[in-house]
């Protein structure tokens, strides 16, 4: 049986999580954040100072290629495009203008029952 190589208080060796540097993780800086209870967060804070529960919300894509790819990326299946609605609109426009040729047709013809 394979004994585990590390004693219980050996200093381990490796960055921690959230790109803290490597040692003990108890000196890990502290988020600090007031959590509901009202005391501060004790979490492991990453660089911007807060945790990763309370490191806040994204302020979004800052360049042009940042904010074309996130368009990008909520592209699903392209029904609501610029593109696609207008070709919609126009299929529509045709097939309105057929039923009225339609109609026509048939009351042109309607005097020997002939429809389409």
């Amino acid at each position: 049986m394979e004994q585990n190589k590390f004693k219980p208080h050996e200093k381990r060796r490796g960055w921690l999580k959230n790109n803290n540097p490597p040692g003990d993780f108890t000196k890990a800086p502290r988020c600090g954040a007031k959590t509901r209870k009202g005391t501060p967060c004790r979490a492991p804070a990453m660089r911007n100072g807060r945790c990763r529960l309370h490191g806040g919300k994204s302020t979004g894509p800052r360049t042009e290629e940042g904010i074309e790819r996130i368009r990008r990326s909520h592209l699903i299946h392209g029904r609501y495009t610029r593109e696609a609605i207008a070709k919609r609109k126009e299929f529509n426009e045709l097939l309105r203008a057929l039923k009225g040729t339609i109609k026509e047709v048939n009351h042109r013809y309607e005097d020997i029952d002939f429809k389409i």
